[in-house]
């Protein structure tokens, strides 16, 4: 197993918190409370854990001791479930918070990718997040699929 150098991990932290604020931003510019910095924090937060298990493995590993840094990884995404859980509300038929929370869940799969060194990966499915909430909602507006009192419904009327 590779070395991970003290500037690879805070490179690869650094690239988390720009992916996560460019997912909280798109966010935050759709009225969401959910915005940069609580997505920048889960994103540097998942390749944290990612880049500790890494670290972790590397040093038992050299010590003659099997390892798995997925092992961290799965316990990441458990966590970031019941976080992303607790944004999703019901008011009688309606649900809210459901893209927040899927948002959220995505911010961190992302935050595990750079964490793990699949920089590129990581960009292009950013890239392919932003350019699906936007358009997408562009498409929700355009057919009425909007959910009846939120912004964007009110925004189109």
């Amino acid at each position: 197993m590779e070395h991970l150098s003290d500037a690879e991990a805070l490179t690869r932290m650094a690239i988390a918190m720009a992916v996560g604020a460019a997912l909280g931003f798109e966010r935050r510019r759709s009225g969401k409370s959910a915005g940069i910095r609580t997505y920048m924090l889960i994103c540097q937060g998942a390749a944290l854990f990612m880049i500790c298990a890494l670290l972790l493995s590397a040093s038992v590993t050299a010590q003659g001791v099997a390892s798995d840094p997925g092992r961290i990884a799965s316990t990441v995404v458990q966590g970031i479930g019941f976080l992303a859980g607790g944004v999703i509300l019901s008011h009688g038929r309606q649900v809210f918070g459901l893209t927040t929370a899927a948002g959220i869940w995505v911010t961190a799969a992302l935050g595990l990718l750079i964490g793990a060194g699949f920089i590129v990966v990581a960009v292009i499915a950013t890239t392919a997040t932003i350019v699906a909430l936007v358009a997408l909602r562009a498409v929700e507006v355009r057919f009425g699929l909007e959910r009846p009192g939120s912004a964007n419904a009110d925004a189109a009327e």
